[in-house]
C-alpha cells in the first residue's frame, strides 16, 4: 500500500543573506572573546618571579634593555634626560607610580641609577616587572 501526500517540493532561490549574517555573528562573537595581549617595545629578559599580579597599574613604565638601552612608555630616553621626563610625567599627573622593567644583564648600578632618578622626580611607588615562573619550574622547587 502506498501513501500518497499533498507535499510538493517548491524549487526556489536560497538567500544567501541570513547565511551571511551567520557568519558575521560568529566572527563577531569569536573576535571579542579572544584576547590580545600585545606588548610594543623593546625585547626585555625579564627576570622570573613566582609572585602573581593582582591588578594592573595605569602608571608610568621605564624599561632598561640589555645594553642599557632606557625607554619611557616605549619612548627612547636618554639616561641623563630620565629625571626630567618623570618629573615632567609627575606634573602631567601620571601619578606617582612607577613599574620599571629591567633586563636580567641590566647592572645594579644602573638600576640604583634610575630610582634615584625616579625619587628626585617625586615617584613615590617602584613597581619591578618580572615574568611568572612556568609551574613546572615552581613545582621543582
Amino acid at each position: 500500500m502506498t501513501f500518497r501526500t499533498q507535499c510538493q517540493m517548491s524549487k526556489g532561490l536560497v538567500d544567501a543573506a541570513p547565511l551571511v549574517n551567520v557568519v558575521f555573528l560568529l566572527l563577531l562573537f569569536f573576535v571579542l572573546n579572544s584576547s590580545f595581549v600585545m606588548v610594543p617595545g623593546v625585547k626585555v629578559d625579564l627576570s622570573p618571579s613566582d609572585m602573581r599580579l593582582t591588578q594592573m597599574f595605569p602608571s608610568m613604565v621605564v624599561t632598561v634593555a640589555r645594553d642599557d638601552l632606557l625607554f619611557f612608555n616605549d619612548q627612547p630616553v636618554a639616561m641623563d634626560k630620565i629625571e626630567q621626563t618623570l618629573r615632567d610625567a609627575v606634573e602631567q599627573g601620571h601619578g606617582h607610580e612607577l613599574i620599571i622593567k629591567y633586563d636580567q644583564q641590566v647592572s645594579h648600578g644602573t638600576e640604583m641609577e634610575i630610582m634615584g632618578a625616579a625619587t628626585r622626580a617625586g615617584i613615590t611607588t617602584f613597581n619591578m616587572a618580572a615574568r611568572p615562573e612556568s609551574s613546572a619550574a615552581g613545582a621543582a622547587n
